[in-house]
């Protein structure tokens, strides 16, 4: 090991420690399946500091992040099945296979469009052709997301909305077919319908062109800067939210909406 700064090697030789009989009992006791919360995290906490501009903390998620690949490959290295360095053999054969354009002669392919197109083609030459059009997207990907890609891949082919009213009335209706599930007091049906707007209100981002996922994390960023806003002015009047009425916590959030 060096004594300042550590390579690549290292990071992998650390990880074969730890996972050794001389090693720590937690790190020897992980699967790949008892990994994959972990591997969630550290990517949502790479997009947060990506999202916040820093490059210190950008550094730290991203080594957290390599950490479980690291991590996952030496728990593959004691199966036998593969380790690091196959890993790292595999990306960059992928790499350069699909990109003929910089590692080959390929001078027709030229804007992002065509390498999307010959993407797909060296796909299907992989043995890769997809049954459907919908194959390949995650089934584990967050709800929102998936509902997007779904969307996206569909529109491929022209089944899309033709315009704005049509997603507005889709929208109506699926608020009325709530309204009428509610009447019944059918529990599973209520979840279906609001799962029905909810996939609508991608539908109306996606053809505005706007993520939703971009969106929702504005939106959630913005309610909670509003609510601790009201929290704090409730605990200048000496006063908890608890126990405010709605109509009074509602001018606490047109206060915080101004003072933006």
């Amino acid at each position: 090991m060096k004594g300042e700064k550590y390579s690549f090697e290292d990071l992998v030789k650390i990880m074969e420690k730890l996972r050794s009989p001389e090693g720590c009992p937690w790190d020897r006791k992980q699967t790949h399946e008892s990994l994959l919360p972990y591997l969630l995290e550290e990517t949502y906490e790479v997009i947060d500091a990506v999202k916040k501009d820093s490059d210190e903390e950008l550094k730290e998620e991203l080594g957290d992040l390599l950490l479980q690949v690291i991590f996952h490959s030496q728990i593959a290295k004691e199966r036998g099945a593969f380790d690091i360095e196959n890993v790292v053999d595999s990306i960059s054969k992928k790499l350069i296979h699909r990109h003929p354009h910089v590692f080959g002669k390929r001078e027709d392919i030229k804007t992002a469009e065509d390498v999307n197109r010959e993407w797909e083609k060296l796909k299907e030459k992989e043995g890769k052709k997809k049954e459907s059009l919908l194959d390949g997207i995650p089934e584990s990907m967050p709800a929102l997301e998936r509902a997007y890609k779904l969307q996206k891949r569909a529109a491929k082919v022209g089944f899309d909305w033709k315009g704005f009213e049509g997603i507005k009335e889709k929208l109506i209706e699926e608020i009325s077919e709530i309204e009428e599930e509610i009447k019944k007091g059918d529990r599973k049906k209520i979840e279906e319908e609001v799962g029905d707007l909810l996939f609508m209100a991608v539908n109306l981002a996606r053809f505005l062109g706007v993520h939703p996922e971009i969106a929702l994390r504005r939106a959630n960023e913005k309610f909670e800067k509003r609510f601790r806003y009201m929290e704090k002015r409730a605990k200048e009047m000496g006063r908890d939210l608890s126990e405010m009425s709605l109509e009074e916590m509602e001018e606490l959030w047109q206060e915080a909406k101004e003072s933006e």
